[in-house]
C-alpha cells in the first residue's frame, strides 16, 4: 500500500467555491436517515449512548461540545460521552478503548494513513492506524451516503485494503507563521519573505519594545513544528527525503543537512525567552495580546487566534509561509497533513447512531462550521473557510503551492537511536539538548544509521 497525493487543484477548490450543496440529498434511505441534522428539525428514533474521543484542540473541542448538545436535542433518546486525549496520548487509547470495545466513533488519526510501509523500507511495523484496522477493531464506511460529502482526496486519505475506514475531517498547513501585520507597519517592517530579512527584523521589531518570535517551548514540540519552513525550502520533496535518508541518496549531516541544522540554531535564538513558559495553546493565546510580530505555528491556531466565539486578536493579522531560504522564490509552499480522521468501532452497539451522528456532522452546514472553528483546510468541496487564516492562504492553495509534509511520509528505522528523525532538531537546540548544530546533524544522522543497519 503506498499514500496517494491529494491534488492542489481539489485543495484549492475548497477555499474559492461559495458555500453551498446542503440542497443536495445526501441522506441514507437505509434506517436513521431521520438523524442526519443536528438542529432539532427531524424527528428521530435513535437511542442509546454514543461513546466519542477526540484529541485536544481548543477550536474542535469547543465545536464537538456545541455540535453534541444539539444531536441530543435532536435525538431525545441520544447522550454523547465525550472523551478528549492530549494528542500524543491518542495512540494509545485507540488501542485500549476499541480492544476493550468502550468507544464507538474515534479519532484514528491525526496524520491521516500516514506512514505507510513502503518498498524501500526494512524491517519496519506497520502504522498505529493500519495495526488496529487489520486487527478488525475498525469499520468499513464503504456506502455511506454522508461520504459523498467530501472531496475523492479526502475519501482516498482515509482509505485501505479496498475499504474506507476513516473519515478524514480537514488537513492543515504547519510550516507557515502568524504575523501581526499591524505591529510590523508601526516599526516600519514588510513581512520578511526570506529567512535573512526575518532574522534582521528581529532587533529592530526588540529596540521597538515588542517581541519578535513566540513558540510554544514548554511543550517542545511547537518549537520544531514552527521551523518546518526551514525544512520545506531546503527539501521541497519532502517524500524523496524521507525515501533518500534510507536508501543513503540524503543524510542529515550532508551539505544541505548541516544548513539545516544551522537554521535550526538561528531560529532557536530568535525566540523570546518567554516562549519556555508557554505550551503550544497558550503561545496562540499569547500572540492574541498584540505585543509579538510572528507566532510560528501550525493553521489550527487560528480557532484561537480568531475564535467564532469570545475574544481574539484585536489587530490586522495574516497566515504566510515560514520564510526558510534566502530566495524567497523558495518560501512560497505551505506543507501539511491531513488532520483528524474520525473512525468507528468494528463492534459497536450501537452502529445506527454511529452512522446518523457522522451524517449528521457531514451536513455542509455542521461542517462548514467546523472547519472554520478549527481552521482546517476544508474537505468537503462547498466548505469555505470565512476567516482570516481562508483569507490567507486562498491564494497559495490556488497557486497550487501546498504539499504534503515529511512526518506523513517518514518512517523511522527500527531500533535508531533517539536522535534519528533530524526534522525535530529545532527543539533539540531550543531545550539544550545539543549545543551545537554539527553535533546534533552528527548524532541525528548516527542514529538514524543504526537503525538501518539493525534491521
Amino acid at each position: 500500500m503506498t499514500i496517494k497525493r491529494w491534488t492542489a487543484a481539489a485543495t484549492a477548490l475548497v477555499l474559492v467555491t461559495a458555500a453551498g450543496g446542503s440542497d443536495d440529498d445526501t441522506s441514507s434511505d437505509d434506517g436513521g436517515s431521520d438523524a442526519t441534522t443536528a438542529d432539532g428539525s427531524a424527528s428521530s428514533d435513535l437511542e442509546g449512548t454514543l461513546r466519542v474521543l477526540i484529541h485536544q484542540n481548543p477550536g474542535s473541542v469547543a465545536f464537538f461540545e456545541s455540535f453534541n448538545e444539539e444531536f441530543e436535542a435532536a435525538n431525545p433518546g441520544v447522550s454523547i460521552d465525550l472523551s478528549i486525549v492530549e494528542a500524543d496520548a491518542l495512540n494509545t487509547a485507540n488501542q485500549t478503548r476499541l480492544t476493550a470495545k468502550d468507544i464507538d466513533v474515534t479519532t484514528i488519526s491525526l496524520f491521516g494513513f500516514d506512514k505507510a510501509v513502503q518498498d524501500y523500507m526494512e524491517g519496519v511495523e506497520p502504522p498505529s492506524w493500519q495495526q488496529l484496522i487489520d486487527a478488525g477493531l475498525v469499520k468499513d464506511l464503504t456506502g455511506e451516503a454522508y461520504l459523498d460529502n467530501y472531496d475523492e482526496a479526502a475519501i482516498e486519505s482515509g482509505s485501505y485494503d479496498g475499504g474506507v475506514y476513516a473519515v478524514a475531517l480537514g488537513r492543515t498547513t504547519y510550516s507557515g507563521k502568524f504575523v501581526n501585520d499591524d505591529l510590523l507597519a508601526e516599526v516600519g517592517l514588510e513581512t520578511p519573505t526570506t529567512f535573512d530579512e526575518l532574522v534582521a527584523a528581529c532587533p529592530v521589531i526588540e529596540d521597538a519594545g515588542y517581541k519578535c518570535m513566540i513558540a510554544g517551548g514548554q511543550d517542545g514540540w511547537p518549537v520544531h513544528v514552527g521551523s518546518y519552513g526551514l525544512l520545506g525550502a531546503l527539501y521541497p520533496d519532502q517524500e524523496a527525503l524521507a525515501e533518500g535518508l534510507w536508501t543513503g541518496d540524503k543524510a542529515w549531516n550532508d551539505e544541505e543537512g548541516l544548513e539545516l541544522f544551522d537554521r535550526f540554531a538561528t531560529y532557536a535564538s530568535l525566540l523570546d525567552a518567554e516562549s519556555a513558559g508557554l505550551t503550544g495553546d497558550s503561545a496562540a493565546s499569547r500572540f492574541t495580546v498584540g505585543d509579538v510580530a510572528f507566532g510560528p505555528s501550525g493553521g489550527w491556531n487560528a480557532g484561537t487566534i480568531e475564535p467564532t466565539e469570545g475574544p481574539g486578536a484585536e489587530f490586522a493579522w495574516s497566515y504566510v509561509p515560514f520564510p526558510g531560504s534566502d530566495d524567497a522564490a523558495d518560501n512560497q509552499t505551505l506543507y501539511g497533513k491531513v488532520d483528524m480522521s474520525l473512525a468507528v468501532a468494528e463492534e459497536t452497539p450501537v452502529p445506527e447512531l454511529a452512522s446518523a451522528y457522522l451524517a449528521a456532522f457531514s451536513e455542509p452546514d455542521n461542517y462548514n462550521e467546523f472547519a472554520n472553528a478549527t481552521g482546517f483546510i476544508p474537505t468537503q468541496p462547498t466548505a469555505v473557510l470565512d476567516n482570516t487564516l481562508g483569507q490567507s492562504i486562498s491564494p497559495i492553495l490556488q497557486a497550487g503551492d501546498f504539499a504534503i509534509g515529511l512526518e506523513q511520509w517518514i518512517v523511522v528505522p527500527t531500533g535508531a537511536g533517539q536522535w534519528a528523525n533530524g526534522w525535530e532538531g529545532a527543539r533539540w537546540l531550543y531545550l539544550g539538548d545539543f549545543s551545537d548544530p554539527v553535533e546534533a546533524a552528527n548524532q541525528a544522522q548516527a542514529d538514524w544509521e543504526s537503525g538501518l543497519t539493525s534491521g
